[in-house]
C-alpha cells in the first residue's frame, strides 16, 4: 500500500501537548484516507523550503520514499520572513528552484509529487474579502512551478479563501487560535493568531486537502491509484 508523505511548516504540523488546542491539517488527513494507507506528516513548524532543505529533513524523507508513495510539498509562510537568512526565499528564484528539488526529489524515487499552494492567513481587505496577498507571491509561482513540471496542483491557496469568504470574517476567527488571557493555562496572555489552526480549523483545511485530492486523482493518471483510498 502506498504511503501519504507531508513535507511543509506549521499550518500542517503535528503539534505538541504544549501547543494544544493549536493543531496542524495533517493531524487529521487520516480521516480521509483508508487505514490501509499511512500518512507520514514531515511537517514541522516554522520551516521553509530553505530550511527544510538546510536541515537534511528531505535528505531524511528520501530514505523513506518508496515507488508509489506520495508527497504532499506545502510551503510559504516561512519562506516569505524577508528579517529571517535562514528561512526568506526570493518567490521567483530561490523559492521555484527549491519545489524543483522536491519535485526531482520524489519522482527519482518513482514517488508522486503534489504541490499545495500555502493555506491562506486570515487576513481580510477593507471591502471584506479575503486578502490576495495574505502569503505574498508564493501560491501563484507555486501555480507556475507546477505547469512547468507537469505536478499535480492542489490549490489549497484558493479553496481556503472561499472558506473565509463564506464564513465571512468574524466567524472565521473560530479556525485560527484566538483565545482570551486565562483562558487556557499555555496562553495565560491569550493569543491572537490569524496562521496557525485550531482544531476545528486544521480539520476544516484537511477536509479541503482531501476534496482537492479526490478532485486531482480524477483528473491524473498519476494519481488513479490513489482514488480507492480516499474517504470524502
Amino acid at each position: 500500500m502506498p504511503t501519504i508523505y507531508i513535507a511543509g511548516d506549521s499550518t500542517a504540523a503535528q503539534k505538541s501537548g504544549g501547543e494544544w488546542p493549536m493543531a496542524g491539517w495533517g493531524e487529521f488527513l487520516q480521516a480521509y484516507v483508508s487505514r490501509e494507507v499511512r500518512i507520514m506528516n514531515r511537517a514541522v513548524n516554522g520551516r521553509s523550503t530553505r530550511s527544510f532543505l538546510a536541515e537534511g529533513r528531505l535528505t531524511d524523507l528520501e530514505r523513506d520514499l518508496l515507488p508509489g508513495d506520495f508527497l504532499l510539498i506545502q510551503f510559504g509562510h516561512n519562506d516569505q520572513k524577508l528579517e529571517d537568512p535562514l528561512r526568506y526565499t526570493e518567490p521567483h528564484t530561490e523559492y521555484r528552484q527549491n519545489l524543483k528539488s522536491f519535485i526531482d526529489s520524489a519522482r527519482s524515487r518513482e514517488a508522486f509529487p503534489l504541490l499545495l499552494t500555502s493555506v491562506s492567513r486570515r487576513r481580510f481587505t477593507a471591502d471584506g474579502e479575503p486578502d490576495p496577498q495574505a502569503v505574498g507571491l508564493y501560491p501563484q509561482v507555486m501555480r507556475e512551478v507546477a505547469v512547468e513540471t507537469g505536478t499535480p496542483l492542489l490549490d489549497i491557496f484558493a479553496a481556503s479563501q472561499q472558506l473565509y469568504r463564506t464564513m465571512g470574517a468574524g466567524a472565521s476567527m473560530e479556525l485560527f487560535m484566538h483565545l482570551p488571557p486565562d483562558n487556557r493555562p499555555n496562553y495565560p496572555d491569550g493569543i491572537a493568531d490569524d496562521t496557525h489552526f485550531s482544531q476545528a480549523g486544521a480539520q476544516k483545511i484537511a477536509a479541503l486537502v482531501a476534496e482537492a485530492l479526490v478532485e486531482s486523482a480524477s483528473q491524473s493518471s498519476a494519481l488513479a491509484g490513489l482514488q480507492p483510498y480516499l474517504r470524502v
